[in-house]
């Protein structure tokens, strides 16, 4: 009785390894293809301010819906050009999300993305996390830190241009996670419908003619 006992228990348990293994592997699996995938919304972020906060929460809520978003510790695998898969993540995306946060413009990372959204036209959303529009500006030399004029410049430009587009504000002192998440998730699929029906039209018209 006791082999017969342990002899099932060493099957369930085998079954078990087997069933997560599967799990993990189509997980990957799964994550490779969305890698793959052209992104609808590309999110801009300060790793150390709101990789963990909104970003994240952001990502995972758009995911959920099933719409097509990148994040670059979600999208991003080893061997991959930064650069490269930044920049063409954001030529294929149809609406940007930019979170500032009060170190946002020491991160040239931030800026550059800001800078290519702006001069490709995109649709940007703002949330100004703990920080007011006025705050954003580049500070040289912060943090070792140092842009050349022509980059100041360019961002400069793309900042101005953040500054003056309606966004959504969040205190993490006050504010609720959830609410900021679920209205920015809102405006995005609100924005992703205009995209859509804005080409429609256009594409009609080109057939018209």
């Amino acid at each position: 009785m006791q082999r017969s006992s342990s002899l099932v228990s060493n099957l369930l348990q085998r079954q078990l390894v087997h069933q997560r293994q599967k799990i993990s592997k189509n997980q990957m699996i799964n994550k490779v293809i969305r890698s793959q995938l052209p992104c609808d919304v590309f999110i801009n972020h300060r790793g150390n301010d709101t990789k963990r906060t909104i970003a994240s929460l952001l990502y995972d809520h758009l995911t959920r819906l099933r719409i097509n978003s990148f994040l670059d510790n979600k999208n991003m695998k080893p061997g991959d050009k930064l650069f490269e898969k930044i920049d063409s993540a954001i030529e294929e995306c149809k609406v940007g999300v930019a979170v500032f946060s009060p170190r946002y413009c020491d991160s040239y990372f931030c800026l550059h993305e800001l800078a290519l959204f702006m001069e490709s036209n995109k649709k940007v959303i703002p949330i100004f996390c703990d920080v007011k529009p006025s705050e954003l500006r580049i500070v040289n030399n912060n943090n070792n830190i140092s842009f050349g004029p022509t980059e100041i410049e360019r961002f400069n430009l793309a900042l101005e241009e953040a500054k003056h587009t309606v966004g959504l504000d969040f205190d993490s002192n006050k504010g609720n996670l959830s609410d900021v998440v679920t209205k920015a998730a809102d405006v995005v699929i609100e924005s992703l419908f205009e995209i859509e029906e804005a080409e429609l039209i256009r594409n009609s018209i080109k057939l018209i003619s």
